[in-house]
């Protein structure tokens, strides 16, 4: 890509080893130099060195140094990386120079991207902890709900940057999203706050050229004995926080290292997917490969003995990131995190995002009860969020709460047909059929006339003993409908 016009270059030796180090950009303030990872400061033409930074770690991105591309039009070539690390999960963002000298940053998380330009606010943000996690507040008149607010660390920079948070130090980030699709991020690492304006983008619509040619980790993936029964086990992707053994499926916590000193949690009555781990389908015109299940208990705030199951199956493409296939008794679903945050009602009952509104179908509290396969977020049995879910016709949105973080998903129901077609699971096709095969009304069949329905079958039958056993598998008497999405990454720019 060419060298921009309004500026110059500035090349010199590296304070620490002698190398050459550039900045391409006027705005920029610090460089991480390529041969030594020595953290380089410029003040006028003079540079120092100020620390090092720790290794970068290794992921499945595409993006990488240099790789160009444009937005509105505009051409941009990635020059810096800083890789963030949350209670969750770890994010990277890239600083973009466009031609004209002005600087972006493109945000990735697990494969979802989002463009943002610097901003500023009437006045200096607020501290983070006034930002209540949920609350909706006006920024520039304009409404954003509060979906994130941690403590974050920068774990590791590379390149060219115009910031540069103290390593591994703690500092707080919050982020709102809009309605519309938009986030807001304040980031407190440095002072004043930092803050960017962006929404989402894929990587085709930038146009990018210059990619890696091969998102998988160039040396062989790491493998360790089972800490509980030894068996070996394999993490096949870099970013990968949870595993199971596929010996005594015992769930192995990745986020320590994969040391003897690894958390695990025994997993019994497993819940064995329809759909193999490995599998590689095509759904709406993408190839994704299943790398993960897990399966859901929900229960109904007001009434304890109300618990009903459903399966999430975590997909994967190297460009677009993760996505979940929902198999519930109502129905099967592809749905994926929005980048926005949908409204709602101040009753609750229903959600409008992106000028679509969708009323309330079910609220309940979710549990994961068993996982198998990788997970790029620390997935533990028992974890809890209090979920929403919201429908128009075949169009879905679900809102999931934990501690720190709110989720929205949104996404649309596919046929089971659809389903086997993609994953060649055409002898399977009675296995995956669901509710949805038959004709419903609008609204659906209630789930007192599905039981009052099985009872009544079950007594001519003469098994009404059988109906008492408690059945958690995916076909429990009433579904949710899925949670529609799953659980975030954590982190920020989803």
């Amino acid at each position: 890509m060419a060298e921009p016009a309004s500026q110059r270059a500035y090349r010199a030796p590296c304070p620490g080893c002698g190398a050459p180090v550039e900045f391409r950009s006027a705005q920029s303030a610090f460089v991480v130099c390529s041969y030594c990872s020595s953290t380089v400061v410029r003040d006028g033409d003079k540079l120092e060195r100020v620390g090092k930074v720790a290794e970068l770690f290794e992921d499945h991105s595409p993006l990488q140094l240099m790789a160009g591309g444009r937005f509105k039009d505009r051409a941009f070539t990635l020059i810096g990386r800083l890789q963030y690390r949350g209670s969750a999960g770890a994010w990277t963002e890239w600083s973009a120079l466009f031609d004209d000298g002005t600087t972006a940053v493109l945000g990735e998380d697990n494969g979802t991207y989002v463009f943002s330009v610097p901003a500023s606010m009437q006045r200096d943000p607020p501290q983070a902890s006034q930002f209540r996690l949920g609350a909706t507040t006006a920024i520039a008149g304009k409404s954003f709900n509060v979906t994130s607010n941690e403590e974050v660390a920068l774990i590791s920079a590379q390149g060219e940057l115009p910031k540069l948070p103290p390593l591994g130090q703690k500092f707080a980030m919050v982020e709102l999203r809009s309605a519309d699709g938009e986030v807001l991020s304040i980031d407190y690492g440095i002072q004043p706050p930092a803050l960017t304006r962006g929404n989402a983008v894929q990587l085709e619509d930038l146009q990018m050229s210059g990619l890696r040619e091969e998102s998988a980790k160039e040396e062989a993936g790491r493998q360790f004995s089972c800490p509980n029964c030894g068996a070996p086990v394999e993490v096949t992707l870099a970013m990968s926080k949870s595993i199971t053994c596929r010996a005594c499926n015992s769930l192995i916590d990745l986020t320590s290292g994969t040391g003897g000193q690894m958390a695990h949690a025994m997993q019994d009555e497993p819940v064995q997917p329809l759909i193999p781990l490995g599998s590689v389908g095509q759904l709406q015109g993408v190839h994704w490969q299943v790398v993960g299940f897990q399966h859901r208990m929900g229960q109904e705030p007001d009434d304890p003995d109300e618990r009903f199951g459903w399966s999430e199956y975590l997909l994967y493409n190297r460009k677009r990131g993760f996505t979940f296939l929902v198999d519930s008794t109502e129905g099967w679903s592809i749905v994926k995190p929005t980048t926005g945050a949908p409204s709602l009602s101040p009753d609750g009952q229903t959600a409008v995002y992106l000028n679509t509104s969708y009323k309330q179908q079910y609220s309940y509290e979710a549990e994961t009860d068993y996982v198998a396969g990788e997970f790029y977020w620390p997935v533990v049995r028992g974890q809890k969020t209090t979920n929403s879910d919201f429908a128009k016709g075949d169009s879905l949105l679900s809102m999931e709460r934990g501690p720190k973080e709110v989720t929205w998903s949104s996404g649309s129901k596919i046929t089971s047909d659809a389903v086997a077609k993609a994953f060649k699971l055409e002898g399977k096709k009675d296995l995956l059929k669901r509710s949805d095969a038959g004709p419903t009304s609008k609204t659906g069949i209630g789930c007192a006339t599905i039981i009052i329905i099985f009872i009544v079958i079950l007594l001519l039958l003469g098994l009404l003993k059988s109906c008492m056993d408690d059945g958690r598998s995916g076909s429990s008497g009433r579904s949710s409908g899925g949670s529609f999405g799953g659980y975030s990454s954590g982190g920020g720019h989803k």
